[in-house]
């Protein structure tokens, strides 16, 4: 059978306020009752202790009797009026044999006082209480001697009264207490149960597909559940829709890979074509060797431009070999700490013959610095924009090669004076096979590889390649990897 919260709360509520009533009550009223017996205990000791010295006195100012004994039997009765005038409490003494002396003479007592009494003429003190009478006993000393037992009578009655009312005072107070209580957290916790009950409802709702939700002005712990519901259902709901985006994307998806083959003739094609004309030239010049097989001169140049085609066709297999393979398979690179001005400068030294060639000037400002990289990977990278540079370049420019660490990175730029790119077409320097001039690449054995490959290269080990300058005065390019010892780098 199902229970509301509401009812269950209502009722642990109820139960647990009353308990506690009852059990703070019981402990207020047995705290008053040990309070009034520490009270009546300590005014019947001081009546005590006053009743010997009282005893004191009497024996040091009477002169007739010496002996305690004997002034007890003698004044007992006198003794005894003094003292219940003095102490206001109503007495009985008893000599150190028990027998009565003021009072009770008739020596009649009850069982109790009866073993209250042998238990006090051994110099202790003791009490007896029989109904609403408190009977303390305590022994008459002279020295250290006990001479007697005096008794002293309190009625307990007042105190009985006393504790009565304070009892009934909490039974008023305690159902009021109970009552108001109840009536605030009922509706303190009733509260609660509503914001439990809104959010199983919502609950149900999201079960039956509706996601939406409340918004629960609350900053507790039933807010932050009300708060992570309300996100649960979102989430579906964005879960959901990302479904039906992805079915939208999976219609597109015939469209995508249809482009992907067309780009992929495109590089045939592109792959082809570039193949072609060093082909058609090395075709050419082995017919013209046939036909003229005297001509020295018709040799010379056809071996010269037969080199020149055949090494063009080495460095493109080559290069679409690498681009091929980049874009197929994903690469562990050996990344370490690389020297990048030791790298720069041995690929400065492998292409200083080219650039005596075409009389380029060389600039450079290389400080000090280690990349976290792949130093092979790096030197392609620097061989590629390098060799762009001098083969696009202005005979007699010049080339600067600059080097730093900066933010994290070690940074690179290569400048040449070269011809520029067009800023219409800057977008497209990084596609294989594009080239600005067609006619100077074929001339400089260009395929429009290299920007290709330095891109692939640099991203594939963390870092970034960039045109930053392009105009009339030449071209800039910034290759950026992690420094070594770098958040990047780490």
């Amino acid at each position: 059978m199902r229970i509301s919260i509401k009812l269950k709360t209502s009722a642990f509520l109820a139960v647990l306020l009353l308990l506690t009533v009852i059990v703070l009550s019981l402990l207020v009223l047995q705290g008053i009752q040990k309070n009034q017996r520490a009270q009546v205990e300590q005014l019947l000791a001081q009546q005590a202790s006053t009743a010997n010295t009282y005893l004191y006195q009497s024996l040091t100012l009477t002169q007739s009797y010496k002996v305690p004994e004997t002034y007890l039997a003698t004044k007992g009765e006198e003794f005894g009026r003094q003292l219940e005038w003095i102490s206001g409490q109503t007495v009985e003494l008893y000599d150190a044999n028990g027998k009565a002396i003021y009072k009770n003479k008739s020596g009649a007592v009850s069982e109790g006082i009866g073993q209250t009494l042998a238990y006090a003429l051994q110099q202790k003190t003791a009490y007896l209480v029989e109904g609403d009478s408190l009977y303390y006993l305590s022994p008459l000393k002279a020295g250290a001697e006990q001479v007697g037992v005096v008794q002293f009578y309190y009625d307990l009655a007042a105190n009985d009264v006393f504790y009565r009312q304070i009892r009934q005072l909490f039974v008023y107070i305690g159902a009021g207490t109970f009552l108001l209580s109840f009536l605030l957290a009922y509706f303190y916790f009733n509260s609660l149960s509503g914001v439990i009950i809104k959010l199983n409802q919502t609950v149900n709702r999201i079960r039956e597909g509706s996601y939406e939700t409340d918004v629960l002005a609350r900053k507790d712990e039933l807010g932050e559940l009300g708060e992570g519901i309300r996100m649960m259902s979102e989430r579906i709901r964005r879960t959901i829709r990302d479904k039906d985006e992805e079915q939208e994307k999976l219609k597109l998806a015939v469209d995508k890979l249809s482009k992907l083959d067309q780009q992929q003739k495109q590089f045939i094609g592109n792959v082809t074509h570039e193949f072609k004309t060093p082909l058609t030239s090395i075709k050419a010049y082995l017919d013209l060797m046939d036909m003229y097989p005297d001509d020295e001169a018709l040799l010379q140049t056809a071996r010269t431009n037969i080199s020149g085609d055949t090494q063009r066709l080495y460095e493109m297999v080559e290069k679409v070999l690498q681009l091929s393979a980049l874009e197929k398979y994903d690469f562990e690179f050996s990344k370490e700490k690389v020297d990048v001005r030791k790298t720069i400068e041995s690929v400065l030294g492998s292409l200083q013959g080219k650039m005596d060639k075409f009389g380029l000037r060389l600039e450079t400002n290389l400080a000090e610095a280690s990349a976290d990289a792949d130093g092979d990977s790096l030197t392609i990278v620097l061989m590629n924009l390098l060799d762009n540079a001098i083969k696009y370049n202005k005979t007699k420019g010049s080339i600067s090669v600059n080097c730093a660490e900066r933010n994290g990175q070690v940074v690179i730029e290569i400048a040449d004076t070269g011809i520029g790119i067009p800023q219409a077409v800057v977008h497209k320097i990084f596609e294989p096979f594009y080239t600005v001039d067609k006619n100077r690449s074929r001339e400089n054995g260009g395929a429009g590889l290299g920007l290709a490959l330095a891109k692939k290269y640099t991203e594939m080990q963390g870092g970034s390649i960039a045109l930053l300058r392009s105009d009339a005065e030449g071209t800039t390019f910034s290759v950026a990897y992690p420094a070594w010892g770098s958040r990047e780098s780490a």
